[in-house]
């Protein structure tokens, strides 16, 4: 009876509530809806809200895989001489270097904006 009520191993499997009776795995397999990169919207900002004081700049506003992103952030930090790190469908990269991202992705066939002050 201890095994049951004690939390750790085997359970992190178990179904507490399921109201339809469906497994949730089929909509965690599922793949983003993967759009071309001229039929994104971008928006690009500068922001430095829960960070300390440290500049940072956001992409947001892509519809693409995992994989895509982290090659797109790789060209960018390069182009950029930053650091930067994919968070959640973001870009975000140290630094405000808004102005020189919407250039980069509009050249790479994104089209981007800038927003924000």
């Amino acid at each position: 009876m201890g095994d049951r009520n004690r939390k750790g191993k085997g359970s992190k499997n178990r179904v507490v509530y399921s109201e339809f009776g469906g497994s949730s795995d089929e909509a965690l397999e599922r793949s983003p809806v993967e759009l071309s990169p001229s039929e994104q919207k971008l928006r690009v900002q500068a922001s430095r809200k829960g960070r300390g004081g440290k500049t940072v700049t956001v992409v947001s506003g892509f519809q693409c895989g995992p994989d895509t992103l982290k090659d797109l952030l790789k060209k960018l930090k390069a182009q950029c001489g930053t650091g930067g790190t994919v968070k959640d469908d973001t870009l975000e990269l140290q630094g405000d270097c808004a102005d020189q991202l919407v250039k980069l992705l509009v050249a790479q066939g994104y089209p981007a904006k800038r927003s924000g002050g």
